[in-house]
């Protein structure tokens, strides 16, 4: 529950009274300063605004609402807060629902401004920088979008897990001596899924294995019988099941999570007016790869963003996807494109000393 009193180490250390004026005009009168932690989050209001101007609330979901009440019965129009670990995350979305502008600071910066008094608590810092404007917010797209690119994060990580478990096939199967992967080009496509899920059945007849080759493959089947000549040991057998069994398990993950993702493109877009120019043809008829979705994304971006990304060299579909997910279709959040590309640590960081580059790190 959220204390109307500050805690014992908080009371040891009284924020201080400052009830002249700043030297520096507050640009920002309505400001308030949020110290993000694990179990309590530490919160700082003009001292004009109540008799308690620095008040702790623990992490529960009942507590952050009665923070944003409190922030909202002190007239507060934006708030700032560090971005420690994921613990902004809940915090931020409340404020962001109940209309609060939420500014998210790298807590490198906030150190770098100097200054800073040793009886002032960190929300207190906070909340005097972004009140004479100091602060610069970190980069974080619109919530509709955030979850969009929540979806498309996840959907990465199952794609890596899957991937491992690839791994851990060719490992077993290599521990008996089947080359497989030597003679087909992807042991997951059609022809390598036929024999191991023969194989994982108790199968082991080379020739019964090769039979399973699909006419497109290029290695031929003496090719593929050599391959499957091996020792099939029980241990590695077992390995090479459970790994096929737990593909096949990320890879039904995977297809909810694409028929989350295909869910939410509509909505977003429908939420965006007509682009002014039609869908023109796509650039390339070439089917999507294995690891990208199979569901329709052109028309839903297009209307998204008012424009066609696939028409840009190298980007298809599914990247275009990824781009949005991340960045949004607001590219007014940069006021450059000098700053965009900055943002994205593509820009050069060169230090010259003496007409000689020392380094252009990124």
């Amino acid at each position: 529950m959220g204390h109307n009193r500050s805690p014992s180490h908080l009371q040891s250390r009284k924020p201080s009274k400052r009830g002249s004026p700043s030297l520096i005009e507050r640009i920002k009168p309505n400001a308030a300063g949020i110290d993000c932690g694990s179990e309590q989050h530490y919160v700082a209001v003009p001292p004009d605004r109540d008799p308690e101007p620095v008040r702790s609330f623990k992490t529960f979901t009942a507590d952050l609402n009665r923070l944003a009440d409190w922030l909202a019965a002190c007239g507060i129009e934006t708030v700032a807060m560090e971005s420690t670990g994921v613990y902004w995350i809940p915090i931020y979305e409340i404020l962001e629902e109940r209309g609060l502008e939420v500014v998210l600071v790298n807590a490198r910066h906030v150190k770098n401004v100097p200054g800073r008094k040793s009886d002032v608590l960190d929300c207190q810092w906070i909340q005097e920088l972004h009140s004479v404007g100091l602060l610069r917010g970190s980069f974080r797209p619109a919530a509709e979008i955030a979850a969009l690119r929540a979806y498309l994060r996840h959907r990465d990580k199952l794609i890596q897990g899957a991937t491992s478990h690839i791994q851990r096939m060719q490992k077993a199967l290599v521990q008996m001596n089947l080359q497989l992967h030597n003679v087909i080009s992807d042991i997951t496509g059609v022809t390598g899924m036929r024999i191991l899920r023969d194989i994982v059945a108790g199968i082991t007849d080379p020739k019964i294995l090769a039979a399973h080759r699909d006419h497109r493959c290029r290695a031929s089947k003496e090719e593929i019988i050599a391959s499957l000549t091996g020792h099939y040991r029980a241990e590695h057998l077992f390995a090479l099941r459970q790994n096929l069994e737990l593909y096949d398990a990320f890879q039904r993950q995977i297809q909810d999570c694409d028929r989350a993702i295909d869910a939410l493109l509509p909505t977003l877009a429908a939420q965006q007016d007509d682009p002014p120019r039609s869908l023109p043809p796509a650039r390339s008829k070439k089917k999507p790869r294995d690891n990208e979705p199979r569901f329709e994304i052109r028309s839903h971006l297009h209307r998204l963003t008012g424009a066609d990304l696939t028409q840009i060299d190298t980007i298809g579909p599914y990247t275009a996807l990824q781009l949005i997910a991340e960045i949004g279709a607001d590219m007014s959040r940069w006021r450059t494109e000098k700053h965009f590309t900055s943002w994205l640590t593509l820009a050069p960081r060169n230090k010259v000393s003496g007409g000689r580059l020392l380094s252009s790190k990124t």
